[in-house]
């Protein structure tokens, strides 16, 4: 019996060591196309090829503004036909600050509305409450294609076209119902007692919610708030319709393809750059995060 469930548990550990193997490849073939010379991409000789030598060249452009003209010069002849043609601007550093600005402004008023809109829909019965989580909920199924050409009128009508102002508003729109729904599962999980007793200690509604019932639910917020910022972190359709000067990261990775070149160099390069935020994030809020996404699991 012993033998059997160490061999389960080594199976086991081999098939979570694939699985990881499987979906890192991905990443590590991006990554590992960001440090190699513009010839050495397109090498076939296969799947990961390792016989050449890593620059930094894709990364001086992308991040810190170096010409690829100048590369060009320094590499030599190697380099001209990376030169010719491709997108107007290579600098990434704008693109970067922009992105962070929108996904952590829309990410904080998307808690901030949704933790008050879960805990009163957690906490008071109302009629037809169950078909108002149905209507939130059916908000996720319409994709941002059906509501974007409306978003672009309304919004250039309010002069909130090209600003932060009106991409943290159309993000946090669009994260919202996921966020509420989440919230409330996790609100439900803190026995109604404990506002109950905070209320007879003399605590109003409003200070049971923000010094008993909160903290007790900081994994459930750690959890969705991964969520709504991984999605504005790497939304780009609402982004390139609804901005010209403010470019995200994704948008900024479309202006790489150009009817004349694709710069997979400075793709991958800027890709991988923008990987390492959420990596940031995630780590930032790892303890909570996994007591959220394993909060409700356990019933006595």
């Amino acid at each position: 019996m012993m033998e059997s469930s160490r061999a389960q548990t080594i199976a086991r550990d081999v098939l979570a060591v694939l699985v990881v193997a499987i979906f890192m490849f991905p990443i590590a073939w991006w990554a590992l196309s960001s440090i190699k010379p513009y010839s050495a991409i397109f090498d076939r000789s296969g799947p990961v090829y390792t016989g050449f030598t890593p620059t930094p060249d894709n990364y001086r452009v992308t991040l810190l503004g170096v010409s690829r003209v100048d590369i060009g010069m320094e590499q030599g002849g190697e380099a001209a036909g990376v030169i010719k043609g491709g997108a107007s601007s290579y600098d990434s550093r704008q693109s970067l600050l922009d992105s962070a600005i929108i996904a952590v402004g829309s990410t904080a008023l998307t808690l901030l509305l949704a933790t008050l809109a879960a805990y009163c829909l957690s906490r008071m019965q109302f009629s037809g409450q169950q078909s108002f989580l149905f209507w939130i909920l059916s908000q996720r199924f319409m994709p941002p294609i059906a509501i974007v050409i409306p978003i672009v009128f309304m919004f250039r009508d309010l002069g909130l076209r090209d600003t932060y102002t009106g991409l943290i508003l159309v993000h946090s729109l669009i994260n919202l119902p996921l966020a509420v729904l989440l919230l409330k599962s996790f609100f439900d999980d803190v026995p109604r007692e404990v506002d109950e007793a905070a209320l007879i200690d003399g605590a109003t509604r409003w200070q049971t919610f923000r010094r008993v019932v909160l903290p007790m639910v900081k994994g459930g917020i750690a959890a969705t708030a991964v969520l709504c910022f991984i999605f504005s972190w790497t939304e780009f359709l609402l982004s390139l319709f609804l901005t010209t000067s403010i470019r995200t990261v994704p948008v900024k990775i479309s202006t790489f393809v150009t009817s004349t070149a694709t710069e997979w160099g400075y793709i991958t390069a800027l890709g991988t750059s923008a990987i390492i935020p959420s990596f940031i994030f995630i780590l930032l809020v790892q303890r909570h995060l996994v007591r959220g996404l394993t909060l409700g699991s356990l019933k006595e």
